[in-house]
């Protein structure tokens, strides 16, 4: 199984990907940790990127999705994958599982105020906003919950959507 927990900065998609994968016992990629120092810079001094700049990450992120499914394991990865083209290049045509941690953009602001050592700042949150295209087919989880309810939530919900329709 080939899960991308997404959301704007803030989200919870870190901390509920990596329980996430946890639970299944599978590997956990952050996909944060994927980005290039110049995309890395440019966010700590709070600009955003643009798609060009997000082009090699997105790649980079479908190459560990693409690896894992050649070698048939499963895999987390949390992922902001804010628009609808960059959810096209990461799952490309692998059969990926979208979980879309949804946020007020209060609790969002909340949580960057307070979080330390990260480059995406809470000025930036403006922009992950505007940028954000909501999925169509995901999961949908309200992230002001606790993380492991939240997790308890998306595997009943990813084991409810693999079952066959009768």
């Amino acid at each position: 199984m080939l899960v991308v927990v997404m959301g704007v900065a803030g989200s919870g998609k870190t901390t509920v990907g990596r329980r996430l994968a946890d639970a299944i016992a599978c590997g956990f990629v952050d996909g944060d940790s994927l980005h290039s120092t110049s995309s890395v810079q440019k966010m700590t001094r709070g600009i955003p990127l643009t798609d060009s700049d997000r082009a090699g990450w997105l790649d980079a992120v479908h190459a560990k999705l693409a690896d894992a499914f050649r070698h048939e394991l499963s895999l987390v990865v949390a992922c902001s994958a804010l628009k609808r083209s960059y959810r096209t290049v990461l799952a490309g045509d692998l059969p990926v599982e979208w979980v879309y941690l949804k946020a007020s953009e209060e609790l969002l602001r909340s949580r960057l105020l307070n979080r330390a050592g990260h480059f995406m700042k809470a000025e930036m949150l403006n922009s992950q906003l505007a940028t954000l295209e909501e999925p169509s087919v995901a999961v949908v989880v309200d992230a002001s919950q606790l993380a492991d309810d939240i997790v308890e939530q998306t595997l009943t919900a990813l084991r409810n959507r693999a079952k066959p329709k009768v």
